[in-house]
């Protein structure tokens, strides 16, 4: 790709960014507009009502509020850390702005959601009831993304320019000659891919396939940085991602500050966000004198009314001007604490948007770090390259991609990341070869598939199991059984009841067993995975309607495929739903979310599915080969009669 071409080719983001930030907003304008909070609430983009469980400050003097809706509310939903929410009061009206303030979400789980308020104070309505909590449209990402791609067409920054021909135009990254370097912590691959890191000069690349250690590795890789580099930056496109970046880091005795939204809300992961290490700063106390100095001359100003005497307007006078005086210093100290801090910082960690935070202006640094960089958009991508002169990416291009609204934007090229375009483009990377995960019939479909057959599992998980003489892998074949798919008229969303029936119904047995073996104890955590929200919906009615113990719904997760990405579980049990004669199977095409749910298994995969629909696939008919292969076929009738 030539220099025009790439010019052309970043004008074409602009062209595509729109599209997106327009499906986006007019998806939102759908679910709010004109909808009452029930229509909202069955569309995910609102709780209400909600009962205020409690608040408080955190360490950095911010508002915390955390509330629960009902439990018979099991609606799945759109909320994730970092998102943009609107806490209202309303007597069930659509002027929901009446009594309301912005705030950004911490962490939520099946019933319980944590927000951070952008309010000095509780609001004083907040103990009135008839509480709600819904999604606002973020336009700041949009922002930001345009304003990097625009200085990318136009900069004249040398180095900038040739970053762009190296990761967009197949120009050859150099390495540079040094002593090797080998972390006992790692193994073979994870040295390599260190080695890697050091030795670029220009850009390097972690490719970490499920459970490879990618991100112990990337701790590694900055670590060794910081010894050359005085401070480097550290981004992520998720709060979470960037949250558990900061916390490795800061348990390895790194000088981390937290730029942006912390999703976890811990004191360590507090502890290193701006707000409270300003609070922490030797000149706090003077700042905090000096603040309230100042409102005091200017609360004793503001007793003078205009219509008193000379003297009167004199001393009002003098009391205000002395107060904006004492504000200015109040600023000036303010700044010096902020730049010291970030000064001392080894490293700055924010999400990719945020990098583009006011408080980073002006700054460059010789080396970004990016972890999770597969599922960033590319030009979120850009905004932290833009202030560096290298570039690090981790990350796996056979997960999920960016979630992206608009079919037509993907379809034209949005949905392809920077990272796989510069892993395509260059010798610049290592793929981690060795995970400690899965057993390895879980492992070997995806590796053969995905991974060129190069993973290996690691000695102390290859083999491991629930229990001795359990199937690891089982395919449950729907085939005949006549348990066709059905839509959601309203959500437009596949669901198919029978199957989630045969699913719940191969589970209770599935537990039973293991409680009868004393093993349940030793099973940690339990994922029910479906690639639609309307069986999600569907699995989530039926669990609460099962009653199951306490103990197995605390080790239970019920989510679609993306929730579950990054993490694990030692059972996972998939839905594929589709089953009809045409053989559609709709986005179950898309292999890389398959490959996510796959290997979210550590110890037992369980997956059912109707072969006649799904086999017309060339990936399902190779799982199909692979389950035959290794005994893992059973036919649903089994389980019906």
């Amino acid at each position: 790709m030539a220099g025009k071409d790439i010019q052309e080719g970043l004008k074409q983001l602009i062209v595509l960014l729109a599209q997106e930030k327009e499906e986006d907003l007019l998806q939102y304008k759908r679910k709010m507009i004109g909808t009452s909070l029930a229509e909202r609430r069955k569309q995910g983009v609102c709780w209400y009502p909600v009962q205020l469980e409690k608040t408080k400050f955190d360490s950095g003097d911010r508002v915390l509020v955390k509330v629960s809706r009902p439990q018979e509310h099991t609606e799945s939903h759109m909320f994730q850390s970092g998102k943009l929410v609107s806490l209202f009061s309303t007597a069930g009206s659509n002027e929901e702005d009446q009594h309301a303030v912005n705030g950004v979400v911490n962490y939520v789980s099946k019933q319980d959601m944590l927000m951070t308020l952008n309010a000095d104070d509780i609001p004083d309505w907040i103990n009135d009831g008839q509480l709600g909590v819904q999604l606002l449209f973020d336009e700041n990402a949009y922002r930001e993304m345009e304003k990097a791609v625009k200085k990318l067409i136009k900069t004249s920054d040398e180095r900038l320019n040739e970053l762009k021909e190296i990761l967009l135009a197949g120009r050859e990254a150099q390495f540079r000659s040094h002593k090797p370097v080998t972390s006992p912590g790692l193994n073979e691959s994870q040295n390599k891919a260190l080695n890697l890191v050091l030795s670029a000069t220009d850009v390097a690349i972690i490719h970490g396939p499920p459970g490879t250690g990618k991100t112990t590795t990337l701790i590694q890789a900055i670590l060794e940085t910081l010894k050359i580099e005085k401070q480097t930056l550290v981004c992520a496109p998720s709060n979470a991602a960037v949250d558990l970046l900061a916390d490795r880091l800061g348990e390895q005795g790194v000088n981390v500050l937290r730029i942006g939204h912390p999703a976890r809300v811990t004191e360590e992961t507090l502890g290193k966000t701006l707000d409270v290490r300003i609070t922490k700063h030797p000149d706090y106390k003077n700042l905090k004198a000096l603040r309230k100095q100042a409102e005091e001359y200017r609360s004793m100003g503001k007793k003078y009314k205009r219509h008193f005497g000379y003297a009167e307007r004199e001393q009002r006078k003098r009391l205000l001007t002395e107060a904006r005086a004492l504000y200015d210093e109040a600023d000036h100290l303010s700044f010096y604490i902020t730049s010291d801090i970030i000064a001392k910082s080894q490293v700055i960690a924010c999400t990719m948007v945020g990098a583009n935070s006011a408080m980073l202006k002006g700054m460059h640094f010789n080396t970004v770090f990016m972890d999770e960089a597969a599922q960033a958009l590319e030009p979120a991508s850009w905004i932290p390259i833009i202030k560096a002169d290298r570039v690090i990416f981790a990350g796996d291009h056979c997960q999920l991609p960016p979630t992206i609204k608009s079919f037509e934007a993907a379809r034209n090229g949005l949905e392809i990341t920077l990272f796989e375009k510069a892993i395509k483009q260059n010798q610049a990377d290592v793929m981690l070869e060795e995970q400690y995960r899965m057993n390895m019939d879980i492992m070997n479909f995806s590796s053969r598939i995905f991974y060129k057959n190069r993973l290996v599992a690691n000695q102390t998980v290859a083999h491991w199991k629930i229990f001795e003489g359990d199937q690891t892998v089982e395919f449950i074949d729907t085939a005949g059984c006549g348990f066709f798919e059905d839509v959601d008229p309203e959500t437009m969303s596949s669901f198919n009841t029978e199957e989630a029936e045969l699913l719940l119904r191969h589970f209770r047995q599935y537990i039973e067993e293991i409680k009868a073996l004393e093993k349940f104890e030793e099973v940690e955590s339990i994922g029910i995975i479906a690639p639609y929200k309307a069986q999600v919906s569907l699995l989530q009615d039926l669990v609460q309607q099962s009653n199951f113990d306490e103990q197995l719904v605390n080790k239970l997760t019920v989510n679609t495929v993306d929730s579950f990405q990054g993490q694990e579980r030692d059972i996972i049990y998939i839905t594929l739903v589709r089953s009809n004669e045409k053989g559609e199977i709709g986005f179950l095409a898309n292999t890389r979310r398959m490959n996510v749910a796959i290997t979210r298994a550590r110890k037992k995969l369980v997956i059912i599915g109707d072969s006649a629909t799904i086999g017309q696939n060339e990936f399902y008919s190779a799982f199909l080969d692979y389950v035959n292969e290794i005994g893992a076929y059973r036919s649903a009738f089994e389980l019906m009669y």
